[in-house]
């Protein structure tokens, strides 16, 4: 077992995508959009309650966030929220075609 060789496998740099979720650019935007908004909130020293109140969204909704619970939340309700923590979103766009049968099968 300790000279086995290890299988390396390149990921797409999407992870929902190597797991193939349905909709995975959606999930990974989501979480890109989540992780910034919990990184905001760490560099203002906000606690759910004080994001809440800085805001006006609701104190669930960062809980629900900082727990990648992102099942209820829109890409645009995300980048609200991040725009109402004072962050200012730009979006920009690149298509890539990809052969979902060369994917690596984890």
């Amino acid at each position: 077992m300790k000279n086995d060789p290890i299988e390396l496998v390149r990921g797409s740099g999407n992870l929902f995508r190597d797991f193939r979720h349905a909709d995975a650019d959606v999930a990974q935007l989501k979480a890109i959009l989540a992780a910034e908004i919990i990184k905001t909130m760490d560099e203002q020293d906000l606690s759910v309650r004080k994001a809440h109140a800085q805001t006006g969204f609701a104190a669930a909704d960062f809980s629900r966030i900082r727990n990648a619970d992102l099942g209820r939340f829109t890409i645009d309700r995300l980048m609200t929220i991040l725009n109402s923590l004072g962050s200012k979103v730009e979006v920009s766009v690149q298509v890539k075609h990809w052969d979902i049968a060369s994917a690596p099968h984890i």
